[in-house]
């Protein structure tokens, strides 16, 4: 099930020669629950790239989303990107979960959050 969305990130850097992740912001993760290590996938918005990697928390409030070694070179600074995490659920489970979903603006502050992904194409 998707766990956590962080909707429209604008690309801030992304560095080849650093070892392979995602940095970001950590007060973006704490919104959305996202973990340091924690698998993710990133849909790149500007060319349709879909790549899985971990996250490395980034300084508070720098806005920072970074893709590093390898994943760098299917971003550029200023792309816009999903960021999404996933967690296996019991049925139970399923039942009562919310995903967190960050709407982003593209100076990457967070301008809602939802408690589940809504339907439209509004973002």
């Amino acid at each position: 099930m998707m766990k956590a969305k962080i909707h429209r990130a604008t690309v801030t850097e992304a560095n080849l020669n650093y070892v392979g992740s995602i940095t970001i912001d950590r007060n973006i993760m704490d919104a959305v629950d996202i973990l340091p290590n924690e698998k993710v996938q990133i849909v790149n918005n500007n060319n349709g790239a879909r790549l899985e990697t971990y996250v490395i928390e980034g300084e508070r409030g720098s806005g920072v989303i970074c893709l590093n070694g390898a994943a760098a070179r299917l971003v550029q600074p200023g792309d816009v990107v999903i960021i999404i995490s996933y967690a296996m659920m019991s049925e139970e489970e399923v039942k009562t979960h919310q995903p967190k979903v960050a709407i982003m603006d593209e100076n990457n502050r967070i301008v809602e959050m939802l408690g589940e992904e809504i339907h439209a194409t509004i973002y």
